[in-house]
């Protein structure tokens, strides 16, 4: 079974791309619900606040542990950020 290999450049389907705006909207919900900056959580993960805007924003595709980090920092369950 042949493996076509896809270049690191070429741009994510449409749907990813909306998938990663859905999970920032999600982000930014339970920041807010817990009454925290973004500013708050970059610097608990740490991570510089224009990266984890970009992250909420969907324009940057987080590591899964930065998921899990910024679950942590906002105090909810990974799952209530990519339900």
């Amino acid at each position: 079974m042949s493996v076509e290999h896809v270049p690191r450049s070429t741009p994510p389907p449409e749907w990813v791309l909306a998938r990663r705006q859905q999970i920032g909207d999600q982000i930014r919900a339970a920041r807010l619900h817990a009454n925290l900056t973004q500013e708050a959580v970059a610097h608990a993960i740490p991570m510089d606040r224009a990266q984890y805007n970009r992250i909420e924003q969907g324009h940057a595709a987080p590591l899964l542990d930065t998921l899990i980090q910024i679950a942590d920092a906002i105090g909810v369950p990974l799952s209530e950020l990519v339900k």
